[in-house]
């Protein structure tokens, strides 16, 4: 499932902060990001929710292949747990964006996201071999919402859910976010939150 033939420097986040009044293109570390990627990670949020000019999107890129992701975006507002970075070799399990993914790991069909300060509205886009529950908590381990990705959602399947399908948490107070394919396998892609 795993590809490491390519060495990826040490972890870095490329993170997108908008405004109202920004120039419609951002310049991102190795070039123009244009703010249709802001339609795509945000799109569906609640207003009410919502102050985009506090969002973050954490880019993959610099990731190193099998590279343990725990505390490399503390400075961003997030920790995860049982999660290492992958380059898929499987093409059930492409990326919906550059190369690198998440996924869970030591423990398979599980990964959690921790926050520093609560967030909003958690986006991501999931490939998984089943079912994946994505669950939000508050800060007494509360649950608070959930969005469930029914079944397999494979890349060359007969499923009718495409791969890399975006899932979203939105509630007040959001502490923690957990991803759930009950030992199955899944990838995860473009994570981002705002506060």
């Amino acid at each position: 499932m795993v590809n490491c033939g390519v060495m990826i420097k040490q972890a870095s986040l490329q993170s997108i902060k908008l405004t109202a009044f920004e120039d419609p293109k951002l310049l991102i570390e190795n070039g123009i990001v244009d703010l249709t990627l802001q339609s795509q990670i945000f799109q569906d949020a609640k207003p009410e929710l919502l102050d985009i000019s506090r969002c973050v999107y954490l880019g993959l890129e610099d990731l190193k292949c099998f590279e343990v992701v725990d505390s490399q975006y503390e400075e961003q507002g997030v920790l995860f747990n049982n999660c290492i970075a992958i380059q898929p070799s499987n093409p059930a399990f492409p990326p919906h964006s550059g190369s690198v993914v998440l996924m869970g790991s030591p423990k398979s069909g599980l990964l959690e996201a921790t926050f520093l300060n609560p967030v909003s509205l958690v986006k991501v886009f999931v490939t998984s071999s089943q079912r994946l529950v994505f669950s939000a908590y508050g800060s007494d381990r509360q649950l608070l919402t959930q969005t469930i990705l029914p079944g397999a959602n494979l890349a060359h399947s007969d499923s009718a859910v495409p791969p890399n399908t975006l899932l979203t948490v939105t509630s007040q107070n959001i502490h923690r976010v957990t991803f759930c394919a009950f030992d199955g396998q899944f990838t995860i892609d473009d994570f981002s939150f705002c506060f």
